[in-house]
């Protein structure tokens, strides 16, 4: 087995933090590299100790680096379609953090990049490759529970705001300043930019894409917050399949600038949690699993381990098998566009206060 070498552009994501554990110790993989801009989190990852190489900019990189096969982008979503051309230019693989972008011409235009630089650009959707979810998978196309009536889901976390800036910056994560709705002080990017896990587990679940959705936003928790954080969205898949789902920041945190303990306030972090009720049966999972351990004191601070979270080590291992066999990753910019789509019918349903069909 020969493993691919692998790079980081960026390192202001929320998740690019639990790659690096990943990176380490995943055989498949050699971390060669990463680029980062930003001075403070350049001085911070390198006071980690990991010892790899860091540059200020992602062409730098490559260049400096020219075995690297693959890219991780962990950058603002706004930075994405300059990336995703960068590393066409170079011939490099892609795994692009969870939203490509929120424009569907640059969406487009990234389709025909990797395209053309004959590339692969799989999407980041950790779910995909949870142990839970694998096993309910299963047991639907098993046909356990009969046809699939409803489906139900929570992505609930808390604000990553505080310790990574651009996510409340609407240029920065929805990729301009447009307002939630009439009337609203708030603009498009909030939590519902952050959440595309459980939009994307509907239409896999369903085996089916989007019919109509219905979404509506709440007052936020937070009030010195610009983007929204509390909304639910609920609407039916074309072949009649009804969901409920919810992905708000609905968990308090503290604000701290680097996550760490005392970062949870009680009492959880993050819960996926689905119902799936069919015509035989019913369905309930906890992807995550989360075990909390409560400490009191202060703010009511606690520690918390997850039962799952493997699924980024099955996320990577596919990126290596697509890389070196040149196998298809299940989710690709073209898979990951409609849901996207998606979301940006649910800003559209909360602007206009009515349901959205897709055409």
């Amino acid at each position: 087995m020969k493993p691919i070498n692998v790079a980081i552009s960026s390192l202001t994501h929320a998740h690019v933090r639990k790659y690096y554990t990943t990176l380490m110790e995943n055989p498949k993989l050699n971390w060669v590299a990463v680029s980062c801009p930003d001075e403070a989190i350049a001085n911070h990852f390198n006071s980690l100790g990991y010892g790899i190489p860091l540059y200020s900019t992602l062409e730098e990189m490559l260049e400096r680096h020219p075995e690297i096969d693959a890219v991780v982008l962990a950058s603002e979503n706004s930075r994405h379609m300059e990336e995703v051309k960068t590393c066409c230019q170079y011939k490099k693989h892609i795994l692009s953090m969870k939203i490509p972008t929120f424009d569907m011409d640059e969406y487009d235009q990234m389709i025909k990049l990797v395209d053309e630089a004959g590339v692969i650009c799989q999407v980041e959707l950790e779910l995909h490759y949870n142990p839970a979810v694998k096993r309910v998978m299963e047991l639907v196309e098993e046909g356990v529970i009969g046809k699939i009536i409803s489906f139900n889901a929570t992505n609930i976390t808390l604000s990553p705001v505080w310790a990574f800036p651009w996510q409340g910056v609407p240029e920065l994560s929805y990729g301009s300043r447009v307002p939630l709705k009439p009337g609203d002080s708030r603009f498009r990017g909030g939590a519902l930019s952050d959440h595309p896990h459980i939009f994307d587990l509907v239409r896999w679940i369903a085996g089916s894409d989007y019919n109509y959705v219905f979404s509506d936003a709440g007052d936020n928790i937070r009030t010195d917050l610009i983007e929204e954080d509390l909304l639910y969205v609920t609407g039916e898949m074309e072949n009649g399949m009804k969901f409920l789902l919810d992905p708000s920041w609905s968990r308090v945190e503290e604000r701290i600038k680097i996550p760490a303990p005392g970062w949870e306030v009680f009492p959880k972090r993050m819960e996926v949690n689905f119902t799936i009720v069919g015509t035989d049966g019913v369905i309930q999972a906890d992807a995550f699993g989360p075990n909390v351990y409560f400490c009191g004191g202060p703010n009511n601070r606690y520690t918390i381990q997850y039962t799952y979270f493997d699924e980024w080590v099955g996320m990577m291992d596919e990126l290596h098998l697509c890389v070196t066999e040149g196998k298809k990753p299940k989710i690709d910019l073209r898979w990951h566009k409609k849901t996207v789509e998606a979301m940006l019918n649910c800003y559209e349903s909360i602007a206009l206060g009515q349901p959205v069909f897709f055409k």
